[in-house]
């Protein structure tokens, strides 16, 4: 799952320029089950299948041998919101680990024992945690300074400010009468600058106002 993604576009980019490493890791290899199995019934019944504590707490323990982590991120439906803001603090960091879950999820006591943050990216269920990890990775990675062949691009982005990113527009200056604001042709750095915050404003008032709480 994680091949194509990281194989393309911004996060192959900032790989091929080692300005981050990317690697990952198998549970299944970690399992003594001659059949490789990391998943077995809930105690106490119900319906689904439970990632099993020792694969995964093998792997953690083998993988914190070889370094230091800053953190031991879990990929969790009920963790708390992934925002910019925490995007930009993970950027900082030098090592992090990210667990995916599956199924119905992971014995709790991974999460007791060995997880620093639980984040998750919406309020909705994914059949597993490798997508929410990928958004994770591509958020963080392309703020990394020489990621992006314009760094100021990053900065500019939504939520970074704490407002939505003003419209932007290219050529043609008028399409079918649908004309880019006299404002943007002007030239006027100030006066544009002004006119984007102002629309920043606007449009995080019409559509996030939560933003601005």
């Amino acid at each position: 799952m994680f091949t194509g993604i990281f194989s393309e576009s911004i996060i192959k980019k900032a790989v091929d320029r080692d300005l981050i490493e990317l690697y990952t890791h198998n549970i299944r290899d970690y399992s003594l089950d001659k059949h490789k199995r990391v998943d077995d019934y809930p105690f106490g019944g119900g319906a689904g299948m439970v990632m099993m504590i020792e694969p995964i707490a093998r792997c953690i323990e083998k993988l914190k041998s070889e370094r230091q982590y800053d953190c031991v991120i879990f990929m969790a439906p009920d963790g708390k919101t992934f925002t910019q803001s925490k995007a930009n603090q993970l950027s900082l960091y030098q090592n992090i680990m990210i667990l995916c879950g599956h199924y119905k999820g992971i014995d709790e006591r991974i999460r007791e024992i060995f997880i620093t943050e639980e984040i998750s990216i919406g309020d909705y269920v994914l059949s597993g945690g490798e997508i929410a990890a990928m958004v994770v990775v591509d958020a963080i990675a392309r703020i990394i300074p020489g990621v992006l062949n314009d760094e100021s691009s990053a900065l500019t982005d939504s939520y970074q400010n704490g407002l939505l990113s003003p419209p932007v527009y290219t050529r043609p200056a008028d399409y079918r009468g649908h004309k880019v604001p006299d404002i943007l042709l002007s030239g006027h750095e100030k006066n544009i600058s002004d006119w984007r915050f102002e629309q920043q404003l606007e449009r995080t008032k019409g559509r996030r106002p939560d933003l601005l709480e």
